[in-house]
């Protein structure tokens, strides 16, 4: 009974170190940068936001985040001069997601994504500043061949 229960115990340790949430932090240090024409500009005050919660930081700069599998949203303002935002996918990570698959039958992954140990995010977020005001042609609609207007 003993060496049944030190066998059990062993391959449920075994199956839990494919698990990020015990093998991995559930934070994240991210590095943030701000760019304007072309140019690093700093002093940009930024507002990081997931489901895990809100964090600030000025530019250039690092801050800790929560991980979480869900997109983190980047919200930068400078002296009322110039904006930028971003929204940026966090990743499986790929070694976290193999031995989740193979080890726990997917149990931990399913943990992994609600703690949001086994994602991450990039760790440098590059955020394209724009002037308050200027047009934003970053979603404009693509022009048409042969529209020219005379």
């Amino acid at each position: 009974m003993a060496t049944f229960l030190r066998t059990g115990a062993l391959a449920l340790l075994a199956a839990l170190g494919g698990c990020a949430t015990i093998s991995e932090s559930n934070q994240q240090t991210l590095m943030v940068r701000t760019i304007a024409d072309n140019r690093e500009i700093g002093g940009a005050g930024c507002v990081l936001t997931n489901d895990k919660g809100r964090w600030f930081v000025t530019s250039p700069g690092h801050v800790t985040v929560q991980k979480s599998a869900g997109n983190l949203f980047v919200d930068c303002k400078k002296d009322g001069v110039s904006a930028g935002q971003d929204v940026v996918a966090s990743r499986a990570n790929a070694s976290a997601t193999v031995g989740n698959a193979v080890l726990t039958a997917g149990l931990g992954y399913l943990l992994d994504k609600r703690t949001g140990a086994g994602f991450d995010y990039p760790e440098t977020l590059t955020v394209l500043m724009r002037r308050t005001g200027a047009p934003d042609y970053r979603h404009a609609p693509p022009e048409t061949a042969g529209t020219a207007l005379h």
